[in-house]
C-alpha cells in the first residue's frame, strides 16, 4: 500500500495512492487525526484500515510529506554503505576517520523534525552560513509498533513502513562541530516523501537506490549493501531508548556524495536533486538561495 499526507482545501489529509489511476482516497478521517499525516494510521494500533472516500485527481492536491512534522527527531546512521565510508574517511570531514573507515559500529546521529519538508518543496542554500551543501539520498524507515530491547530477529515486525529522505548536509558545518547535527538540521534540510509504502511493498533484497544532480547520476547502489542491515539499526537503537509507533530512521547513504569528488560539487542555486528508490518512488527538490 502507498500513502500519502497531502492537502486540499486549505486542508490536510491521508489517502491511499493509486498510480496507475493518478487518484488518492482519502482515508475517513478526522480533520483533526489528518493532521498528523500517516502517523494517525500507524497508531490505529491494530484496528484495522478505516473506509475510503471517493478517489481525488492526483492533479488536484499537494503533496506533503508522509509525517509533516516527526514527534521526535530523525535517527540516522552515518558510513553504513562500505565506499561511502571510504570516501567519506579521504574527505577530511570525518572526525571518526582515526578509528578506521568501516565503521565496527553503527554511527547514530539527527536531524530535528523542523527540518522535513515535501516532495518539490524548496531546499534552502543560506550562503552566509554555509558554502558547502552536500545531498545524501537514503532509504528511510518508519516504526509501526514500538518497543525496547528489540532482537535483530523481531525487528522488522516493528516496521510500518519506509520512504526517501534526503539528508542534506552542510559539510563545513559538519566539520567545524564534533557533533553533526547543526550542519544536518538545517531549515529545509531534511526533504522527505513522495509518500510512504507499507513494508510489504518494498523488496530490501532487490531494491536499487540513486540519486541525480541536474540529471548527472551521481549514486546508484542497492540497499541490500548496507554495512549495517535495517534489523541491526532497530536492533541497536531500542537498546536503552524505547522506539515509538511513528519514529523514523534514516539508513545510510551510498557512495557518490559531492564532497566524494576531487574537487567537491557542492551543490548551488538553482540545481535540482532527484532520489529515486525501486518499490517506493521518487524525491525532487530544487535548491534556492535563502531571501533574507
Amino acid at each position: 500500500m502507498r500513502v500519502a499526507t497531502f492537502s486540499i482545501a486549505g486542508e490536510r489529509r491521508v489517502g491511499i495512492v493509486d498510480l496507475d489511476a493518478q487518484t488518492i482516497a482519502p482515508f475517513d478521517f478526522a480533520v483533526d487525526q489528518a493532521k498528523a499525516g500517516i502517523l494517525a494510521l500507524i497508531e490505529r494500533n491494530g484496528a484495522g484500515l478505516p473506509r475510503t472516500l471517493s478517489p481525488i485527481p492526483l492533479a488536484q492536491v499537494e503533496i506533503e510529506a508522509p509525517i509533516p512534522q516527526p514527534r521526535r527527531n530523525i535517527f540516522c546512521v552515518g558510513k553504513n554503505y562500505h565506499e561511502h565510508a571510504h570516501e567519506f574517511a579521504r574527505s577530511g570531514f570525518d572526525s571518526s576517520a582515526g578509528a578506521g573507515a568501516i565503521p565496527k559500529h553503527p554511527i547514530i546521529f539527527s536531524k530535528v523534525p523542523e527540518s522535513v519538508v515535501a516532495n518539490l518543496a524548496s531546499v534552502l542554500i543560506d550562503s552566509s552560513v554555509s558554502t558547502a551543501i552536500d545531498y545524501e539520498a537514503e532509504l528511510a524507515v518508519i516504526i509501526g509498533k514500538g518497543g525496547r530491547g528489540i532482537s535483530r530477529e523481531n525487528a522488522l515486525d516493528h516496521v510500518w513502513g519506509y520512504t526517501i529522505v534526503n539528508d542534506v548536509t552542510a559539510r563545513d558545518l559538519q566539520g567545524k562541530y564534533s557533533q553533526w547535527l547543526i550542519g544536518k538540521s538545517q531549515d529545509t534540510f531534511c526533504p522527505m516523501g513522495p509518500w510512504a509504502v507499507t513494508r510489504d511493498e518494498l523488496d530490501l533484497a532487490t531494491a536499487g537506490i540513486r540519486c541525480f544532480v541536474n540529471e548527472d547520476l551521481r549514486q546508484d547502489s542497492r540497499i541490500s549493501l548496507l554495512i549495517f542491515d535495517i534489523p541491526t539499526i532497530i536492533a541497536t537503537l531500542s537498546q536503552g531508548i524505547t522506539l515509538k509507533p511513528g519514529d523514523i530512521i534514516a539508513t545510510g547513504t551510498p557512495v557518490g556524495v559531492g564532497i566524494g569528488f576531487d574537487p567537491p560539487k557542492y551543490l548551488k542555486a538553482g540545481d535540482v536533486v532527484r532520489i529515486e528508490i525501486d518499490g517506493i518512488g521518487t524525491l525532487e527538490n530544487r535548491f534556492v538561495e535563502y531571501a533574507q
